[in-house]
């Protein structure tokens, strides 16, 4: 089994942080803590927060701090709460940083280490710009990774793909803008606790996850 590792994975929209944190989860027998997941499951179990947030996700909306660092409290203190955990996409703020060190004093856990993902700007926007997607079948390719044998058709049934606004040039500029102005306190934050442990994301995935066994 190993030491109880407890880890944050923090990095860019289209860094490859939910696949790592995958490996991460399969590697070292970890509690894969994604707040997307949490939020769908809360609601499903029906819990106070999962309450709040029903007509937030019903609407597409962002569901607010503190209801996020509520179902994260609400999950530690189950009965099952996970004593060896990866938590991807949480915390994302200074105000949700400082929930969750109180949640953690309270169950008496410390963290293990803070990974950073890096990777350039520029190859987030090369990454998530190339995506298409097919409407249709929902088949997905990317014009420089994957491209489809027909330009802007999808292979499978011969629709036409789209781009999603998600992943248009200028909204993935402005996503990491956001990003790069929320983890600058968050870094300098677990910096001086000496938790940050920086991995270069560039690459292939067996390659970045090597990186990240090497640092832990």
């Amino acid at each position: 089994m190993g030491p109880a590792m407890r880890l944050i994975l923090i990095g860019p929209p289209g860094g490859g942080k939910g696949t790592q944190a995958k490996l991460l989860r399969k590697k070292f027998n970890l509690c894969h803590i994604a707040t997307g997941d949490l939020l769908r499951e809360a609601v499903k179990l029906d819990t106070p927060a999962g309450r709040l947030a029903r007509p937030l996700v019903a609407q597409g909306g962002l569901v607010p701090d503190d209801l996020v660092n509520e179902m994260i409290a609400e999950r530690f203190r189950r009965d099952d709460r996970p004593e060896r955990f990866v938590m991807d996409g949480y915390p994302r703020t200074l105000a949700q940083v400082a929930a969750f060190e109180q949640v953690l004093r309270q169950q008496y856990l410390d963290l293990t280490a803070v990974l950073l993902i890096s990777v350039d700007d520029e190859e987030i926007v090369q990454r998530l710009s190339g995506r298409r997607y097919c409407p249709k079948c929902q088949a997905t390719y990317h014009i420089r990774h994957k491209p489809p044998r027909i330009a802007d058709r999808c292979d499978e049934c011969g629709a036409a793909l789209v781009q999603r606004e998600d992943d248009m040039e200028a909204t993935v500029r402005r996503r990491l803008a956001v990003y790069h102005r929320n983890t600058a306190d968050l870094l300098d934050h677990y910096r001086r606790q000496n938790l940050v442990r920086e991995v270069d994301g560039s690459g292939a995935i067996e390659t970045v996850f090597s990186r990240i066994e090497n640092v832990l």
